[in-house]
């Protein structure tokens, strides 16, 4: 009688060479698609809770105006408005808006949006000023930033 013998297979070794060439990758990718925070918050404010709450299109066209108090010195003047990394008076606003407009691509210009951040505090009063200012500056579109409700 004849004796075959069997080998053993072995599973081969994983080839890793082409593992940080993949790491790389995934690195460049997660650089270019990751939007940081170019403007630095210098209002405090804490948004209120929203039922009917939505994501916002283009993120390039959206211009955002924090309504807070301020982060150092006393609050005795009330609320302040940041637009970008400016502290604006209502006054100023229109003219500001208008020059973030002009340093737009024409389609981001087209469909500029203003998100507003407003503290859960600020009076409504202080709220319509803005948006009548925003009107004066020919922003059609503005979103209020809140909470969603748990």
């Amino acid at each position: 009688m004849i004796k075959i013998r069997r080998r053993r297979h072995e599973v081969p070794a994983l080839n890793t060479a082409s593992l940080p060439d993949l790491i790389f990758t995934v690195l460049f990718f997660f650089i270019i698609v990751t939007h940081m925070r170019e403007e630095t918050v210098q209002v405090k404010y804490k948004v209120p809770d929203g039922k009917e709450l939505a994501k916002v299109g283009r993120k390039s066209s959206v211009v955002h105006l924090y309504i807070g108090k301020p982060l150092t010195g006393t609050a005795a003047g009330g609320y302040r408005l940041q637009l970008g990394n400016r502290i604006v008076t209502l006054s100023q606003l229109v003219d500001y808006v208008s020059d973030l407009r002009g340093r737009m691509q024409q389609e981001d210009a087209v469909q500029m949006t203003v998100a507003i951040s407003a503290d859960k505090d600020v009076d409504m009063q202080t709220v319509m000023d803005v948006k009548r200012a925003l009107r004066q500056a020919n922003v059609q579109r503005i979103t209020y930033i809140g909470n969603e409700e748990k």
